[in-house]
């Protein structure tokens, strides 16, 4: 037999007394997968043999399992490369999913018979080099797409509706292998025109799955089912000989495969992955396949339910309208019954009055949907995953396909060990979670995060799997081997911040043996102000989670006092471009002194004064660059180290006319641009508004619009009523009267609603209001008597 063809050529939607049952699908579609169970009910053949990876069949058992919930995938990946991976998605209306629950009922063999993920992984690999050296591969052919507008629709999947998904009989019984007869014969007739459509590797998959069939054949008397892509019927039907088929398959690459069942989405699956039938409306799918009578009334009520959880008005009356007016469109457009356009149609008209705002609401959660199937326990998993599972089951934090916000308090213990789990997780490159701003308190007690579970994240897992058997162990490996692979200081200490973060005390010797070297070896001001910050938050971190962090505090307070010494020559000759970095590294430098003064007390003062020392030398230097000159005044006067005259006295210096316009701009950005307040400082003191004024009115016009970019820059960040005040203030011009307090102005005079003096009974005032607010009603009573005045401390 092995030089001769097939004794018997199998038909599409032939009975098994004519030979096997070719039964062509298409992938993930509930019209298929609802005649596969009617053929093979009517049929009861003795085998069933599905398009997949042959080293999935002792998985097939479990999808009898309990646990087991579609959407669900085989994973495929290899041994020595875990990111070589591929799946292959099966949804509760899969084709192939009814026809392996439906042999596992009635105690039938099933097999997989596609070709091997040992094979398909490595040639997958292959294809990527050959098309990075020859250019991208040529667009497959669609058959769906080639039927419909051959039928005359411009919609594939409207057409895929009419014909299939809406068949109806009448009343009578229909004959179940019709549709496969007929949808065999239209795939015949494409193979003769296209060909392999675009698919090269089809001609080998198909070999092989015809040496599989030819096996089953002689095994079971021809009494077996194929379920497989409708494009591959042709080719399983043709007359080949065995020797012909092996050929194609001599000398294929192969790899060490491992396989698993895995959980997948409706997000996913409405992706090209895997058997690449791609799907725009999945949730609609699985309710055409739940729903075999009535869809149309039915959907309408789970979208008014939707609507209605969303505080939106819909009653009994939209969702009878609504039917109505989808049944109406259908006959427009001739189609035997309403389809998801239709429906979609009469949504937008009667329930969500021609908006699309709730559409989308009505598609990501009904037709799309965000379901996530469920594997069970006994699948095969890689140690690492198995942790992970139980860890998140420990820790009630359960892997979601819908993104979701979470707040943590560090404070309990619940909370602290998700914190750790998260950061683990991201250090070892699963990026399940990411870090958010809070929407309550911005203290180092709480953390926000964003979470979204997505089915590749198994593949990160088990790429993860070479660091360790849990994830604290892996954590920790990776966090190590980062640290003596890392070639700049600013890596390192990023991942020691990370290793706080994390919990992984076991990792910290090593990261902080690299982090002095590198800080030893490196004398860069820019990477040491680069490198502070990190350890500064990782100090504060630290003493969030009751972790020792004298050592890194020894480091950060040595980085410090190398940066107070070096960074003065830094800030000349500069660069627009440079200038503007070291001035965001000043920042951050200054915002980590101020951590570094609470976690390492016995430098405290010493290193806020020589950190202030820096910084009044750098705003008096003339070789400095005007914009980091403006940023140091006006951190100096933030903290209350700079009098507003001294301030004042310094701008008047930088706006004079001898100062270049550029030079005077980019000092006018240090002081007002970038940071919180920046506006509110020129609202109220008009002073300093005054002189920006004067100087931006004697600005020549030749080098204006040289000036104008910065100026731009500057004000454009201010909110808009920060904006209108100023403009309102300039219109204005300052008013009669006197004063040198906060309202006073250059000539002696007063802007309007700022006295001469502080007046401290009026600023005392507000303090019963100020405790209430900040919950402190147990204080209020004191505030009178005991509390000191806020004019008697300025």
């Amino acid at each position: 037999m092995t030089g001769t063809p097939s004794s018997v050529t199998p038909r599409p939607g032939t009975p098994r007394s004519g030979g096997p049952l070719l039964l062509g699908v298409r992938h993930h579609g509930p019209g298929s997968a609802r005649a596969v169970g009617a053929a093979l009910e009517a049929a009861r053949p003795r085998a069933v043999l599905i398009e997949g990876p042959p080293e999935g069949d002792a998985l097939l058992p479990l999808a009898a399992d309990e646990q087991m919930r579609p959407p669900v995938a085989l994973l495929a990946h290899a041994v020595d490369d875990p990111g070589r991976a591929a799946f292959w998605p099966l949804a509760g209306f899969s084709p192939e999913w009814v026809a392996i629950r439906w042999a596992l009922a009635h105690d039938v063999p099933v097999r997989f018979i596609d070709l091997p993920a040992a094979h398909s992984l490595a040639m997958a690999e292959k294809e990527e080099e050959r098309h990075g050296e020859e250019g991208p591969a040529p667009v497959p052919v669609d058959p769906i797409g080639v039927l419909a507008e051959t039928a005359g629709y411009d919609d594939p999947e409207r057409w895929w509706e009419d014909v299939v998904e809406h068949r109806a009989h009448d009343g009578r019984p229909g004959d179940p292998l019709a549709a496969f007869a007929a949808l065999g014969e239209a795939m015949t007739a494409l193979r003769e025109v296209y060909g392999d459509g675009g698919h090269p590797r089809d001609a080998v998959r198909e070999a092989y799955m015809r040496i599989q069939l030819r096996t089953a054949r002689k095994e079971f008397d021809d009494d077996v089912a194929v379920v497989c892509g409708a494009w591959h019927v042709p080719a399983l039907g043709a007359r080949t000989t065995l020797a012909a088929d092996r050929a194609l398959l001599k000398g294929l690459p192969k790899v060490k495969a491992e396989l698993t069942w895995v959980p997948w989405t409706h997000q996913r699956l409405a992706r090209h992955s895997g058997y690449g039938a791609g799907i725009d409306s999945p949730g609609w799918y699985a309710h055409l396949f739940a729903s075999p009578d009535r869809p149309v009334e039915r959907w309408m009520t789970r979208v008014a339910g939707l609507l209605r959880d969303e505080d939106r008005f819909v009653s009994s009356a939209h969702v009878i309208e609504a039917v109505r007016l989808a049944g109406t469109l259908a006959a427009m457009r001739g189609r035997p019954l309403a389809g998801l356009s239709e429906a979609t149609d009469a949504v937008r008209a009667v329930m969500c009055e021609g908006s699309d705002e709730p559409l989308a609401l009505v598609r990501d959660r009904l037709i799309v949907g965000s379901t996530l199937g469920e594997v069970p326990d006994t699948a095969p998993a890689v140690p690492l995953q198995r942790d992970l599972t139980r860890v998140q089951r420990t820790l009630r934090l359960k892997p979601e396909a819908s993104e979701r916000d979470i707040e943590l308090d560090l404070r309990k213990d619940t909370d602290a060990a998700r914190s750790r789990l998260l950061h683990r997780l991201r250090i070892l490159g699963v990026g399940w979670g990411e870090p958010t701003e809070g929407r309550g308190s911005t203290g180092t007690f709480r953390e926000s995060w964003r979470l979204r579970w997505e089915p590749e994240l198994y593949v990160r897992v088990a790429e993860a799997g070479i660091w360790g058997t849990t994830v604290l162990s892996a954590a920790t490996a990776r966090a190590e081997s980062d640290a003596l692979s890392a070639t700049a200081l600013a890596d390192v200490t990023a991942l020691a911040e990370r290793c706080l973060l994390a919990g992984l005390p076991d990792a910290l010797p090593v990261v902080m043996r690299m982090l002095a070297d590198r800080a030893a070896l490196d004398t860069d001001v820019g990477h040491l102000a680069d490198a502070l910050p990190s350890l500064a938050r990782a100090l504060r971190y630290g003493d969030v989670r009751s972790t020792d962090t004298a050592a890194l505090g020894e480091v950060a307070a040595g980085l410090a006092e190398r940066i107070c010494v070096g960074l003065p020559p830094a800030c000349t000759g500069l660069d627009d471009e440079g200038a503007a970095a070291l001035r965001r590294q000043v920042d951050g430098v200054h915002t980590a002194v101020g951590l570094l003064a609470g976690a390492v007390p016995a430098n405290a003062d010493g290193l806020r004064e020589r950190w202030r020392a820096v910084l009044h030398k750098l705003a008096a230097r003339d070789p400095v660059a005007g914009v980091i000159r403006g940023r140091a005044a006006r951190l100096l006067l933030d903290d209350g180290h700079l009098e507003q005259d001294d301030a004042a006295r310094l701008m008047g210096l930088a706006l004079s006319p001898g100062t270049p316009p550029a030079e005077a701009a980019a000092w006018i950005e240090g002081f007002v641009g970038g940071a919180a307040g920046g506006g509110m400082l020129l609202v109220h003191d008009e002073r300093l508004l005054a002189l920006v004024d004067a100087w931006l009115s004697g600005v020549a016009a030749d080098t204006f619009t040289d000036v104008l970019p910065l100026l731009r820059r500057t004000f454009s960040a201010y909110e808009s009523g920060v904006r209108r005040t100023l403009g309102e203030l300039v219109r204005r011009g300052p008013a009669a009267g006197g004063g040198t307090g906060a309202g006073a102005v250059p000539g002696g005079t007063t802007a309007p609603g700022f006295g001469p003096v502080l007046d401290g009974p009026r600023a005392d005032a507000v303090l019963p209001v100020l405790r209430l607010l900040l919950g402190l009603d147990g204080e209020a009573a004191t505030t009178e008597n005991d509390a000191q005045p806020l004019g008697a401390t300025g």
